[in-house]
């Protein structure tokens, strides 16, 4: 039985930690906030209850493994999970408005066809039928075996099949970025936005995201889109509850300073009290300048390997009590596209655009989840937009994405109880991560810029797991990356990937 010291109780953290115990070691999780979950947040208050991060989970099967491989319950038993319907509804710059269906790709097509005209919904499963091959080609590398050691690999090869076209005299071109797949292959605006709403989603800029991100709205549409019954939090929580049938040791309120070293090797932890605890292998779920920090270097993975993404955008949530009742019928999730993409891109990736997040493409979540309500008289509505690195946001801004959101919500002005916003500093607090940039998923191509640093790093005996390492950001990839640092550290250098 090994001694395991696991920094932080996010979802990949808890995830390893459930794993390891399963293998028989003996699992220590330290926490500096006074409970778990990390970004996966929920904030409760006069009988309402809201998701302060991630509101809808994808590929849940990543959850059903885990749960599989560390106990007798599965996954449904803990929590309650269904697919939303419509997956999505989308209210495009030009007023044209459009349900898509949960996890139909023929569905989405004959959608697109009957809200946007003839021949877009062939376009759009065109595209998707190219996705998938680039789905297929980088599935495993990146999502079920630990980072390549020549991941250049990955950096150099693009995955996405693009067409050529040639458009009159000009030379034939492909699409080597999202937003020339986006130009090229699909034509029609509102697809472009469609397309490139899912790279905002995860903090990417279309323009120089690789085709090969494709892969985000392929997997939404092929796998689906589902909520948890009682918030994503719920999910935290019965992770959090099968770590302790597991006898995981959770120690809140306990803030590691230093990854402590001996004969060139991770062997324990000191705490912020001046206390050591030793262990054989630390696991370290935090964003890479507090790792840097621990380990008194400026990055703790081998010269040559991927380097950790810094600066990246954060997201504003606002969250509505509303009274009235949630009409029958409302979609979960409506995305309402911005009428000005380069000044959205501009500010949230260049030069700063005064009010551009008032205008940005805004998400609205309004679940039909009884649980999240005071009775059924009452709705919680959240708003949350993709904002700049440490963005400072204006009341002014928030006043205009409210008033955006009043073009879907019927009433909303009148029903307004009262609102609570959460700015990229409450994401830090929450975090640890710098500006409160979120991790994207990783994805091949585009030189190795999305990939993320591998799990195993260079100093023997510390492995780094969550959005800030392999394979990045997002609850599926949170959960693999703790399955890939529990086969490394049982199974050793050996290890190649989930089973």
């Amino acid at each position: 039985m090994a001694r395991i010291a696991v920094i932080g109780a996010g979802m990949g953290a808890m995830a390893a930690a459930a794993r390891l115990a399963v293998a028989g070691h003996h699992v220590v999780v330290h926490e500096r906030a006074s409970t778990y979950g990390g970004a996966v947040g929920s904030t409760a208050r006069d009988g309402f209850l809201f998701d302060t991060g991630p509101v809808l989970l994808h590929l849940p099967a990543v959850y059903r493994d885990l749960f599989v491989k560390t106990g007798k319950e599965p996954l449904e038993r803990c929590v309650e999970l269904a697919q939303v319907e419509p997956a999505s509804h989308h209210v495009f710059a030009d007023g044209r408005e459009v349900s898509l269906p949960n996890a139909s790709r023929a569905g989405v097509g004959d959608a697109l066809d009957a809200a946007l005209g003839a021949g877009t919904g062939a376009r759009w499963s065109a595209y998707m039928n190219r996705a998938r091959e680039a789905w297929d080609r980088t599935r495993r590398p990146l999502l079920e075996e630990p980072l390549w050691p020549n991941w250049e690999v990955l950096a150099e090869r693009e995955p996405y099949p693009s067409v050529p076209v040639r458009r009159l005299l000009r030379r034939e071109r492909r699409a080597t970025t999202l937003a020339e797949a986006g130009e090229l292959e699909l034509g029609d605006p509102r697809l472009v936005a469609l397309l490139e709403s899912h790279a905002l989603a995860a903090g990417l800029d279309p323009r120089t995201a690789p085709a090969s991100a494709a892969v985000l709205p392929y997997m939404e549409q092929t796998f689906g889109a589902w909520s948890v019954r009682g918030g994503m939090r719920e999910l935290a929580r019965a992770v959090y509850e099968r770590c302790l049938a597991r006898r995981v040791t959770f120690t809140f309120g306990s803030e590691v300073t230093r990854i402590v070293t001996k004969d060139g090797r991770a062997a324990g932890i000191e705490l912020s009290d001046g206390s050591v605890e030793d262990a054989d292998s630390v696991v370290a779920g935090v964003p890479p300048e507090v790792l840097a920090r621990l380990t008194d270097e400026p990055g703790p993975w081998p010269e040559g390997g991927v380097p950790a993404r810094t600066r990246l955008p954060s997201r504003l949530t606002v969250l509505l009590a509303l009274r009235g009742a949630r009409p029958e019928a409302t979609p979960h999730r409506t995305v309402l596209h911005t009428r000005d993409r380069a000044a959205e891109l501009d500010a949230l990736f260049g030069t700063a655009v005064p009010g551009a997040v008032g205008e940005a493409t805004l998400t609205v979540v309004r679940p039909g989840d009884h649980a999240r309500v005071p009775d059924a008289e009452h709705e919680a509505v959240t708003l949350t937009a993709t904002v700049a690195h440490g963005a400072e946001v204006t009341s002014a801004e928030v006043d205009r994405l409210v008033e955006r959101a009043g073009a879907v919500v019927e009433g909303l002005r009148e029903r307004l109880l009262w609102r609570e916003v959460r700015t990229p500093a409450e994401v830090e607090a929450a975090t640890g991560a710098v500006g409160g940039g979120v991790p994207a998923p990783a994805l091949a191509g585009a030189g190795g810029r999305l990939l993320h640093p591998s799990n195993s790093t260079g100093l023997p005996g510390l492995y780094a797991v969550g959005g800030w390492s392999h394979p990045g950001g997002g609850l599926p990839h949170a959960g693999m990356s703790g399955s890939l640092v529990a086969g490394l550290i049982v199974e050793g250098p050996a290890f190649t990937g989930s089973r």
